[in-house]
C-alpha cells in the first residue's frame, strides 16, 4: 500500500510525505477493523482502499477549488474529505451522514490519527442544509457517489457561500446527470463552471467531477423535507408547476 500511495499521490501531482501516508495506512487499519462490525465498504483490500478510496478522493485536488471549510456531504467511511484533511491539514472539514454508527468510525479515525479541526455531524442532508450553523457557511462542499446530480444539488448547494464551489464525483453516467439537473442548478443559485475528467492512478477508471459555482442565493424552501427531493427532483413536471 505504501508504494501504491507514494507513486500514485506523486502521478496526481499531489505528493504525500511519510507522516500522511502512515496516517493514510492507519486509516486503512482501521477501516478494515470497523468493517467487521458494520458494513462500511466493500473495498477492503490494501490495493483497494489505496486507489479506489484513497487516491479516488485525491483526484479531487485536480479541480483546484478544495479551500478554506469544506464539507463532505454523506461522507460514509470519510470518502473523500477525511483524505482531502489528511492531505492538506490547513482546510476546516465538516463531515455529515445520516447513520450515527458511521460518525462513530468516523471520530474513532479522527481520535487514533490525532487529525485536528474536523467536525463530523450525525444529521441528514436536507436537515443540516436548513440549520443556520451550517447553511451559507462553506467554500466548498464534496460528495461522492451520494445520488443523482439533480438530488443531490439540492441537498448540497444550500451549504455554500457565494463564490464557493459544489465538486460532485461522478462516474460514466455523469453527462447524463448533468443534462437532468440543469434547471435544478440554476434554480439553486448555481452556475456550472466545467467538467474535470481524472485519472484515477493504477487504472482504467475515471472520474467526471462536476465544478458548479455558487453564483446566487439557494431559495428558502430549498432543501424540502426528507424524502420529497428523491422523489420529486426540482425541474419535474410537478415542481414547475409550483
Amino acid at each position: 500500500m505504501k508504494e501504491l500511495l507514494i507513486n500514485g499521490s506523486e502521478k496526481l501531482g499531489i505528493p504525500l510525505d511519510g507522516e500522511q501516508i502512515d496516517s493514510l495506512i492507519n486509516y486503512a487499519d482501521i477501516l478494515r477493523e470497523w468493517n467487521e462490525k458494520i458494513n462500511l465498504t466493500a473495498i477492503t483490500d490494501n490495493k483497494g482502499i489505496a486507489v479506489k478510496h484513497f487516491l479516488d478522493s485525491l483526484t479531487v485536488f485536480g479541480t483546484g477549488c478544495v479551500k478554506g471549510k469544506v464539507i463532505d456531504v454523506g461522507t460514509g467511511a470519510g470518502f473523500p474529505g477525511l483524505v482531502l484533511k489528511i492531505a492538506k491539514t490547513e482546510i476546516e472539514l465538516t463531515l455529515i451522514d445520516s447513520l450515527q454508527k458511521r460518525i462513530n468510525f468516523l471520530n474513532d479515525v479522527c481520535a487514533r490519527l490525532e487529525i485536528k479541526d474536523v467536525e463530523t455531524v450525525h444529521t441528514r442532508a436536507e436537515d443540516g442544509g436548513r440549520n443556520r450553523l451550517y447553511r451559507g457557511q462553506f467554500d466548498t462542499v464534496v460528495s461522492r457517489a451520494v445520488a443523482r446530480l439533480s438530488v443531490l444539488s439540492e441537498w448540497c448547494m444550500p451549504f455554500l457561500k457565494q463564490g464557493g464551489y459544489f465538486l460532485a464525483l461522478k462516474g460514466p453516467l455523469a453527462d447524463e446527470e448533468l443534462n437532468d439537473a440543469r434547471r435544478a442548478i440554476k434554480i439553486l443559485g448555481g452556475r456550472l463552471e466545467d467538467v474535470f475528467e481524472a485519472d484515477i492512478p493504477f487504472t482504467d477508471l475515471k472520474h467526471k467531477i462536476i465544478i458548479i459555482k455558487k453564483v446566487g442565493q439557494t431559495p428558502l424552501k430549498y432543501p424540502r423535507k426528507a424524502g420529497i427531493a428523491t422523489k420529486t427532483p426540482i425541474g419535474t413536471c410537478y415542481n414547475l408547476s409550483k
